[in-house]
């Protein structure tokens, strides 16, 4: 449900007249702690999540930045938007508008937003034709597979991300990593067990025990 219209920044650019409009809105998410906010313009093509300011400073000046704001708590970037989550001291009806303009002037001026990739356990996004490289072909292939093609996006639109981890042989486990609005949310068992881990069971008969997450 979006929270407002948007806010929309007005850049001019250098060669031309001509004006691009970045628009940035807010939509709250199943996660009371977390807010996402989109975007019209290209943030990044790998995702990327920062729990703290320090990991932050290593790579993206934009996550850097927001976590000036005391309450947030961690920055979660994606391609078309930006997932923040909050500490419990303030509510976001009372700070999501601040954030919001903060956000769209910092595009509009065209600051830097990923200076370089950060060092990470998660694995990037992959396509299908990716999938089967790397070594990561036959199950954990498909589940990779799987999960680009059926969970991304319907968890992307709440402004979260489901990762690849893992995947144990011998015990058929599947670990995942929950980022942005899915760490911590409330209702991300939930989606784990019914939707994940059944869709997988089915999809993937005799080859799936069990779906964990390893954080979140």
């Amino acid at each position: 449900a979006y929270l407002q219209a948007g806010n929309i920044a007005v850049k001019e650019t250098d060669n031309s007249k001509k004006k691009e409009a970045i628009e940035v809105y807010a939509e709250v998410t199943p996660n009371p702690s977390a807010m996402k906010f989109g975007t019209n313009k290209s943030l990044t093509a790998t995702d990327v999540e920062y729990k703290n300011i320090e990991e932050a400073s290593k790579s993206s000046p934009l996550a850097q930045a927001l976590f000036g704001f005391s309450f947030v708590k961690g920055v979660f970037i994606s391609e078309n938007y930006i997932s923040i989550t909050k500490f419990d001291v303030v509510e976001w009806n009372d700070v999501y508008a601040e954030v919001r303009n903060f956000i769209s002037t910092y595009l509009q001026d065209n600051k830097t937003i990923i200076k370089e990739l950060p060092k990470t356990e998660s694995t990037p996004k992959k396509t299908k034709e990716e999938a089967t490289t790397d070594g990561l072909d036959g199950t954990p292939g498909k589940i990779i597979a799987i999960l680009d093609e059926y969970i991304r996006p319907a968890v992307a639109s709440d402004g979260g991300n489901i990762a690849f981890k893992s995947y144990d042989e011998e015990s058929k486990v599947v670990s995942v990593i929950l980022q942005g609005a899915c760490s911590g949310c409330p209702s991300s068992t939930i989606t784990l067990k019914n939707g994940i881990e059944t869709m997988l069971k089915e999809m993937l008969p005799n080859e799936i025990s069990e779906v964990v997450a390893i954080n979140g």
